[in-house]
């Protein structure tokens, strides 16, 4: 049996992912699948319109064997903390593959775009770059020669999980399945569109049975942006230091009390704020961190403290009854740590903005199980 990995953020979870664990089964017929979940707050600083508790349930009910949590310190951080937590999480749980989906999918290419990186007289270019006021994205695609073009988000990605991979020397096979939508497409209208795009029909009110399952469909929750636009203006105008929080840097915090002033919604306050260097991703990873708590001090000191098993089937259970004997990560959930504290947090302001209820489930601490 192989042990196959996943991290997805399934925001919405949509027929893409579908097709997702339908090609591992073909490419690997006796495998188990255990998959790195991303919960409320994701990693472009998005809110997600479907629960921790939803997700679960659907990874479950399409396939998946063990559904594990990333937890918001890492999952609403960049693109290498991201990855690099998600891999060090599937690693302690015996994973021998790795399959995401890319634009390029080209292993080899990617693996020599991350050697390049390594080499000190890109990383001079790419800092020079940055320098001319363009984001870490456009800074390393232009530093960086290449043949193909992989400044993609997943492409992207995918070379913080070879990183990942490389730096903490796993044993863990990287596999690519072809991308068959771009990210940043919000016209298609095929069976298999971006996530971003499912979100942005959704919030005009459009029909999208045909890109998701019913069951999918059903949980989907709109974010009530004028609470979120409150709470982000509260907590900015309250709160003295806004450079301590993660990736309040470079003087921004100014900007943030001056902008927050004179804007009326969120979308114009992250417009006021953007500029070529703090693109809108960036802006919202931000929001979420100042929302959130979450300092600059607190990610000097965080690590790991536990991985939290939000789900499993059958074979899953088994295979878990195994896995906690070696694992050299605690399982147990440590409620002193700063991971559990920001989850219960993260759980309480997810509930204002989305109208929910997921402090009960985070509070309640049961996997859930497909038996």
């Amino acid at each position: 049996m192989e042990i196959i990995g996943l991290v997805c953020e399934y925001n919405p979870f949509h027929n893409g992912h579908l097709y997702h664990i339908k090609k591992i089964k073909e490419m690997f017929s006796n495998s188990l699948l255990i998959l790195v979940l991303n919960g409320y707050f994701l990693e472009r600083g998005e809110i997600s319109i479907l629960t921790k508790e939803d997700k679960v349930k659907l990874s479950l009910e399409y396939g998946i064997d063990i559904v594990l949590e990333l937890p918001v310190l890492f999952g609403t951080q960049s693109a290498d903390t991201f990855a690099n937590t998600a891999l060090t999480i599937l690693n302690t749980f015996g994973v021998q593959k790795l399959v995401f989906g890319s634009e390029l999918n080209d292993i080899n290419t990617l693996k020599k775009i991350v050697d390049c990186i390594e080499n000190p007289l890109y990383e001079k270019k790419v800092q020079e770059l940055l320098k001319t006021g363009v984001n870490y994205p456009t800074a390393l695609a232009k530093a960086i020669p290449s043949e193909k073009n992989f400044n993609h988000p997943n492409d992207l990605l995918a070379i913080s999980y070879l990183k990942a991979i490389k730096h903490n020397n796993f044993i863990i096979e990287p596999v690519s399945i072809k991308r068959t939508n771009s990210y940043h497409d919000l016209q298609s209208t095929e069976s298999i569109i971006s996530a971003s795009n499912i979100r942005k029909k959704w919030k005009n009110k459009e029909n999208i049975t045909k890109y998701l399952p019913k069951d999918s469909q059903n949980a989907l929750l709109k974010e009530n942006e004028e609470i979120f636009f409150k709470l982000i203006k509260t907590k900015i105008l309250t709160t003295p230091h806004l450079d301590s929080f993660l990736t309040v840097d470079e003087g921004i915090e100014s900007r943030l009390v001056e902008m927050v002033k004179k804007s009326f919604t969120l979308e114009e306050f992250q417009q006021n704020i953007k500029t070529k260097r703090y693109t809108y991703n960036k802006i919202r990873r931000m929001c979420i961190h100042v929302l959130l708590g979450i300092t600059k001090e607190d990610n000097k000191k965080t690590t790991l403290s536990y991985i939290k098993i939000l789900g499993f089937s059958k074979r899953g259970q088994n295979y878990l009854k195994a896995i906690k004997k070696t694992s050299p990560l605690p399982i147990s959930i440590d409620k002193n740590s700063l991971q559990y504290k920001t989850e219960i947090k993260a759980s309480l302001v997810y509930d204002l903005i989305m109208d929910t209820n997921t402090y009960v489930f985070e509070k309640r601490n049961f996997p859930i199980k497909k038996l």
